[in-house]
């Protein structure tokens, strides 16, 4: 008589070569502590360093004095006037006519596209784009159909072959396991042409990339187009966390109405907000984002012959391929003294197993040289 399933082995084993543990950590600037070991920090989203900036941190612990959590969600009793200051200014900044903050990246894409679509709706997704995205897009009960990476002949080919009322084009912006880029100017001239909204998330390019840290949308001139809906991060280069969504006022107003992920979440930590308030204004400064392209200038010359992934963000793949040869030189490079991580299938395909280096504002020249002649060694 085979075992009866229960709550010790509803789920199958994991391989060793797949199996995910989850390090206690705790980061000193681009320092981070694991088992005892101090190691420089090549992992972090942290792109300017600006989560243990003096500013920021204080920022948020003049807002703990009035509280720590929120107590409820934003249309009961969450809704601080902080936040509402917050979305102007990240409207303004961007160009957009309105925002709208929500928890976390994750919760921003489920809610979003499930507020957008239902069954009779046709969604358009690049085949990398990031897990919310997708699973958003399952969520909403939508036809989804698949593009090739940044296939953009294959995009209209698709979008000639099914044609709907309602239809929605998704990428992400940076994309944040390759590194490379999204094509917004291309992108919006079919979701033009071919009557649909367009999603564009941007986590990884807001705050670090584009004409004044504004992202790829900036480069291309594109924002507050009325098709255009933006999703954006204080996880990654605002050093915070929560998310924000960008868009005209009418798409605002109606995910205020509709976005279960927020409606039904509680609101954001006010200390957050200061946080995240105060990120902004270095942002716009610049000061860490210039520092970041010198550092990633440096890091791109240095590692010009080695064989990495084309990206000009902060995001610096090097494919290794199987999955045992990825973590055996994130082993060497951790007994080295560098914190970099061997990232496997599923979260990249079969057989691209990658260490995926990410460059800060916060490395010092001396930090980037060090790695890269340990990587000239193991290559």
């Amino acid at each position: 008589m085979p075992d009866m399933l229960n709550a010790r082995n509803w789920f199958a084993d994991v391989s060793a070569h797949r199996s995910r543990r989850f390090l206690a950590s705790r980061r000193d600037g681009v320092m981070i502590h694991v088992d005892d070991a101090a190691l420089i920090n090549f992992a972090s989203n942290d792109y300017l360093g600006l989560s243990t900036h003096t500013a920021v941190c204080m920022g948020a612990q003049g807002a703990c004095a009035e509280s720590v959590g929120s107590g409820a969600s934003r249309l009961v009793s969450g809704d601080h006037p902080m936040m509402h200051r917050l979305e102007a200014k990240l409207a303004n900044w961007k160009g957009f006519e309105a925002c709208l903050l929500v928890g976390s990246g994750m919760l921003a894409n489920i809610g979003l596209l499930q507020a957008l679509a239902d069954r009779h709706t046709h969604i358009f997704s690049d085949r990398l784009n990031h897990a919310s995205l997708v699973d958003g897009a399952r969520l909403s009960g939508a036809a989804v159909h698949r593009f090739s990476h940044l296939d953009i002949a294959q995009l209209e080919r698709l979008l000639v072959k099914h044609p709907a009322k309602r239809r929605i084009i998704v990428s992400d912006g940076i994309f944040s396991m390759d590194g490379d880029a999204a094509s917004p100017t291309n992108l919006l001239a079919l979701a033009e042409a071919h009557d649909a909204l367009l999603i564009i998330d941007d986590a990884h390019g807001i705050g670090c990339m584009g004409p004044d840290g504004k992202g790829i949308t900036a480069v291309c001139n594109i924002e507050n187009q009325s098709r255009l809906i933006e999703v954006g991060t204080f996880g990654k280069s605002f050093g915070s966390y929560g998310a924000f969504i960008l868009g005209n006022h009418e798409i605002i107003e109606g995910l205020r109405q509709r976005q279960r992920s927020m409606i039904y979440s509680t609101a954001l930590p006010v200390a957050l907000i200061a946080a995240a308030e105060t990120s902004l204004l270095l942002i716009q400064r610049g000061e860490e984002r210039r520092q970041l392209q010198q550092n990633l200038a440096l890091f791109k010359r240095r590692t010009a012959d080695f064989g990495f992934m084309a990206s000009d963000s902060p995001i610096q793949p090097l494919v290794i391929g199987s999955d045992a040869a990825a973590l055996k030189m994130a082993m060497q490079l951790r007994e080295a003294g560098f914190f970099v991580p061997a990232i496997r299938p599923p979260t990249v395909p079969e057989g691209t197993a990658r260490l995926r280096f990410t460059i800060t504002a916060n490395h010092t020249r001396e930090q980037i040289e060090l790695l890269t002649d340990c990587l000239k060694g193991l290559l």
